[in-house]
């Protein structure tokens, strides 16, 4: 029997914006004022901590400040929701000041750097938190379905289902100047997958087992600490279930990227485990002749396991709202997608 805790957002709510990663810029301060307005549009209220305003060395702020504004505004009687600016690169810093025994079932969203604070909170405390859109890309007049299904994910209620599907189309280049959307999305959407043994699927894939993932460039960094013990979680709120990995590449060659999957896999993170999905990446460099293809076809031999790759996770958009967390269904046939998320 699952343990798992799912925050609901309800109509209305307050959106608390911090920087525990990276904040902005001052050439960007506009842009979070667009997304503030848009979404005031929607109902929800916005208030910004003071690191969001600020970037220096990397950061947003010195780890502590960091920390005690993420603690402060997460405990705040008066907001719903947490959503990062965006990304960054030194999130790490600050994961072990988190006051993870007072932290309420409250949502947190974010991708990139915050998967390692999205993730380190789901395995010690059991609250599903949401892999999914930053702050600054909601700013725009229109979005497109995939990525606006975060409000109807969030809002799911406990013991609920969700469904999403793969995108139609994929972002292949940031637009220099955002227009009514904020991506441009041209490229046909196509997931894919990879078999033990080098076999070609025939027919749909299906694949079950209880969310976890995130940015592989930098979850692979909780791997030893008391901030990354997948067993202890599985064997606390998931026990006797197994799990279904999702990761996305933000920089990484591709001898990287493999280092990172065989030391999970020494760590035990791959332990019963259905299967493993990869989302869109803008790196994947091949090293000699190594592909991100060979990576994947030698993961999958080794685990004896089915691996889904190119879905709308990550650092390419758009991308699903995946909570981590919660029992998921998906499904593959003939390059299109289904998610059905259950928060149990």
């Amino acid at each position: 029997m699952s343990s798992i805790r799912y925050p609901v957002l309800k109509e209305g709510a307050m959106i608390g914006v911090t920087a525990p990663s990276s904040g902005a810029e001052e050439r960007i301060h506009p842009w979070l004022e667009e997304a503030r307005e848009r979404l005031a549009i929607s109902g929800f209220g916005v208030q910004f901590g003071e690191t969001v305003w600020t970037q220096n060395k990397a950061k947003s702020a010195p780890a502590a400040k960091r920390a005690e504004e993420f603690n402060a505004m997460v405990q705040a009687a008066d907001v719903d929701l947490i959503i990062p600016p965006w990304g960054g690169e030194l999130l790490i810093e600050m994961v072990d000041q988190v006051d993870y025994d007072r932290l309420p079932c409250k949502w947190v969203m974010g991708y990139s750097d915050l998967s390692v604070l999205l993730l380190a909170i789901t395995l010690k405390t059991g609250i599903a938190t949401a892999h999914g859109t930053n702050f600054v890309d909601l700013r725009g007049e229109v979005t497109d379905e995939t990525t606006a299904m975060w409000q109807a994910v969030l809002s799911t209620e406990t013991g609920g289902a969700i469904v999403q599907h793969s995108s139609s189309s994929y972002l292949k280049e940031w637009p220099k100047e955002a227009g009514k959307a904020v991506f441009n999305l041209t490229e046909p959407t196509m997931w894919s997958a990879i078999l033990p043994d080098g076999l070609e699927p025939r027919g749909s894939i299906r694949l079950q087992g209880r969310l976890l993932g995130g940015c592989i460039d930098v979850i692979r960094h909780l791997i030893g600490t008391p901030y990354g013990d997948v067993a202890a979680f599985r064997e606390v709120h998931i026990p006797g279930e197994k799990l279904l990995w999702y990761l996305e590449n933000c920089e990484l060659v591709t001898t990287d990227v493999r280092r990172s999957l065989v030391q999970m896999k020494l760590a035990g993170w791959f332990e019963r485990c259905s299967g493993i999905m990869f989302g869109r990446s803008p790196a994947n460099r091949p090293v000699e002749n190594y592909m991100i293809e060979d990576v994947y076809a030698d993961l999958a031999d080794e685990l004896g396991l089915p691996i889904i790759y190119d879905i709308d996770c990550g650092h390419v958009p758009p991308q699903l709202t995946l909570i981590n967390g919660a029992f998921a269904e998906v499904e593959v046939e003939a390059g299109r997608g289904t998610v059905k998320q259950y928060f149990t």
